[in-house]
């Protein structure tokens, strides 16, 4: 059974940063392709980040670009997300998931909150 457990989340004011963690069992890193998600109230799930398995090549969505750092440890099976310059509408339930295939069971999400 897969389990995905996101942490790090909080309240930030704007210009701050967070680093969110997404520890999983029952699914290798090594071998998919991962993606940190984000749904803000009201708003359709979307991608903002992911890393290939073996870390070397990472995509962002345009509205995170030169702020966010995604990472990976395969041996911890653990990826990151680095959110630096954080904005108002960064505010959002944030997951982790394939970014590539088949999503698998969602976690419950770690919350990011950034006030003005």
């Amino acid at each position: 059974q897969v389990q995905l457990v996101e942490s790090g989340g909080g309240l930030v004011q704007a210009g701050g940063s967070l680093r969110l963690s997404c520890a999983a069992s029952g699914i290798s890193f090594s071998i998919n392709t991962m993606g940190w998600y984000r749904q803000a109230p009201g708003k359709q799930r979307e991608l903002v980040a992911s890393i290939t398995p073996g870390g070397t090549i990472a995509n962002y969505a345009d509205s995170v670009k030169g702020r966010f750092t995604i990472s990976k440890n395969n041996a911890k099976n653990t990826v990151f997300l680095q959110m630096d310059s954080l904005k108002p509408e960064d505010t959002a339930v944030y997951y982790c998931n394939r970014a590539s295939g088949r999503y698998v069971d969602w976690g419950q999400g770690t919350q990011v909150t950034v006030s003005s």
